[in-house]
């Protein structure tokens, strides 16, 4: 899945090669990814794309029109940059192809998704506050304001687990399943760790690994192509993903615990004192 850095490095590759450029047509091929239908997609033909914005893991594309084209790719969706977009109409129905862009000069994207879950969702609005996921949105995790005060504040109240809180996008905005794994190992932490029972200076080692962690994986994205973006976010993860590896800090194998849509990987000798972590649905630490 997408998440903060790679969606923050789209908004930078599309931002160079949107701006400024003027939308010839727009096709929608499966009709589960609109979330919106006034204005239709079509009403974005004719107008100039302006700006790019990011809100979490929301992309919004501005247009001199007073509508924004706001995608949000989910756990299966992808964009493609074409240099050159067919002049034949793709047959609806057919592959992983959601929604395509047509640009004046003959340039565009194409909205992908893979697999049956259709998560996928465009919108078409006048305002992105308008957009249900992004209203609820909590503070960007890398806004200037983010101060540890702040995210001390957060926290305070929060009686789930570490690895649930810092994957509310209400609570905080762009991390998911991926890099909330990697900030919990860069600050030596457990995923089960009640949230709110963090210390100060505890506290300030999860907001450092937080901010440091999205940073430099912003960074490592930074001016790469979107097709090489996905590639890019697995070679530096440091657990995630790594599940029988040795942990690059002090070589303990990565383990896992297995949710029914998803799972995380931790290391032992890092984050829980040497203690595997029972399966998740035992909701509890092996003593």
């Amino acid at each position: 899945m997408p998440e903060l850095p790679e969606v923050e490095a789209l908004k930078d590759f599309l931002t160079e090669h949107l701006a400024g450029r003027r939308v010839t047509r727009v096709l929608p091929l499966a009709i589960s990814v609109l979330k919106t239908y006034d204005p239709p997609v079509t009403a974005l033909e004719g107008t100039e794309i302006t700006a790019v914005r990011r809100y979490g893991k929301f992309l919004d594309l501005q247009s001199d029109g007073g509508l924004h084209l706001v995608t949000h790719l989910a756990r299966a969706g992808w964009l493609h940059w074409r240099d050159r977009v067919p002049d034949a109409p793709p047959r609806p129905g057919k592959g992983p192809l959601a929604l395509r862009v047509a640009l004046e000069g003959g340039e565009g994207f194409d909205l992908t998704e893979a697999g049956t879950q259709k998560r996928l969702a465009v919108y078409v609005v006048r305002d992105p506050a308008q957009v249900p996921g992004i209203a609820r949105l909590g503070p960007d995790p890398l806004a200037d304001d983010f101060d540890e005060e702040r995210f001390a504040g957060l926290l305070k109240s929060e009686r789930r687990r570490l690895k649930g809180a810092l994957r509310d996008q209400s609570l905080i905005a762009g991390v998911g399943n991926a890099y909330s794994d990697e900030i919990l190992h860069a600050a030596k932490m457990s995923p089960y760790k009640l949230a709110a029972s963090l210390t100060p200076e505890e506290t300030t080692r999860l907001h450092t690994a937080l901010r440091t962690t999205l940073t430099e994986a912003v960074e490592r994205s930074r001016g790469i192509a979107a097709g090489r973006l996905k590639a890019e976010k697995k070679s530096g993860l440091r657990v995630h993903g790594r599940t029988g590896e040795p942990c690059p800090v002090c070589g303990d194998t990565i383990r896992e615990v297995s949710f029914s849509d998803s799972s995380l990987q931790y290391c032992p000798t890092c984050q829980t004192g040497g203690k595997p972590l029972a399966d998740r649905r035992l909701s509890r630490l092996l003593k």
